[in-house]
């Protein structure tokens, strides 16, 4: 295109896991969050049979981008096609494809490519996306590498829970108490210190040091998505506690006939690798998975009662008043 010059670059890694499952897993963009360290929550906005548009957060160059692309799923090549639009600056056209070759029975190669256009006058930046890229994409490729290698106990790695409890309050209260996790330290049981980013309203950085069931204090770092009309805020931890490799959630308020239920949904992949240094000799993931729900789910707990007393107190102020 005249004006613009087109930068390609490709990335690739062998992986020792069935075809199908590597393909799975980058067909599957929901999940994304849970399985690659940079993304943070993925939209689904639009879909067809083979075709989607989603939106995507993703930490990029130590900031939180959104992004929206187009993809074109083809299941039987084992080919993702993509686009983004609109395209992130300074690029002005961007594009690539996800390859799956199978290798045999339980191997395959994975293919990354990237297209993109940079105008002339700002050939500069040309470089500065390409590392971008590059960076990511390597990334991104290594953790599926790490997680398609375990698929034949992929399922039993994944946990999902939820807890939820009933509010005699206004939905707006509850939601404004969850946003405002800098207020946490004091009312919250388990947070002792929070420190909150907020460059952009609704996309907030919380460092937060949590006290243990163990008594030991030790920092998480999150990275959370409000969704206020919606009573929805999502969250990721990029810094989780031990036997954790990642962890995602979602606080939602639902108001209904009877007042306002909160729901706090939880996903945890399990590092397997840390159960025996953390648990003991002989501990196995069973026992991991039930120390996770237990201690995790507490501390959800903990976050929802605050959030009814702190609603349930304010109305009762306002009906003294």
């Amino acid at each position: 295109m005249a004006g613009e010059r087109i930068h390609r670059i490709a990335h690739e890694t062998e992986i020792a896991a069935p075809a199908g499952v590597v393909y799975g897993l980058i067909a599957d963009a929901e999940s994304w969050p849970l399985f690659l360290s940079p993304a943070v929550h993925v939209e689904l906005l639009d879909f067809a049979t083979h075709e989607e548009r989603i939106r995507t957060w993703a930490v990029l160059d130590g900031a939180v981008r959104c992004r929206i692309s187009r993809r074109v799923l083809d299941p039987r090549r084992r080919r993702i096609d993509f686009r983004y639009d609109p395209v992130p600056g300074p690029a002005r056209t961007m594009r690539g494809t996800w390859q799956v070759e199978e290798r045999g029975a339980h191997a395959c190669r994975l293919v990354l490519r990237h297209e993109y256009g940079v105008p002339r006058e700002l050939h500069g930046e040309a470089p500065r996306t390409g590392r971008m890229l590059a960076a990511a994409d390597a990334e991104v490729l290594e953790c599926l590498r790490r997680l398609a290698e375990r698929w034949t106990e992929l399922d039993r790695l994944i946990l999902s829970f939820e807890d939820e409890i009933r509010v005699k309050g206004p939905p707006e209260l509850v939601h404004d108490f969850l946003y405002r996790v800098d207020d946490w330290p004091g009312a919250v049981p388990h947070v002792v210190r929070t420190e909150l980013a907020e460059r952009e309203p609704g996309v907030q950085r919380v460092a937060m040091d949590v006290r243990g069931s163990d008594g030991v204090v030790r920092p998480t770092e999150s990275v959370r998505v409000c969704f206020p009309h919606a009573g929805r805020l999502v969250h990721k931890q990029t810094r989780t506690p031990p036997m954790v490799a990642a962890r995602t959630g979602e606080w939602q308020v639902l108001p209904d006939t009877r007042g306002v239920l909160v729901v706090c949904r939880q996903t945890l992949l399990i590092r397997a690798e840390e159960i025996e240094p953390v648990l003991g000799p002989g501990a196995g993931l069973e026992e991991a998975r039930r120390r996770l729900r237990g201690e995790l789910g507490q501390e959800a707990l903990g976050v929802l009662d605050a959030a009814r007393l702190h609603a349930e107190s304010a109305v009762k102020v306002i009906h003294l008043g």
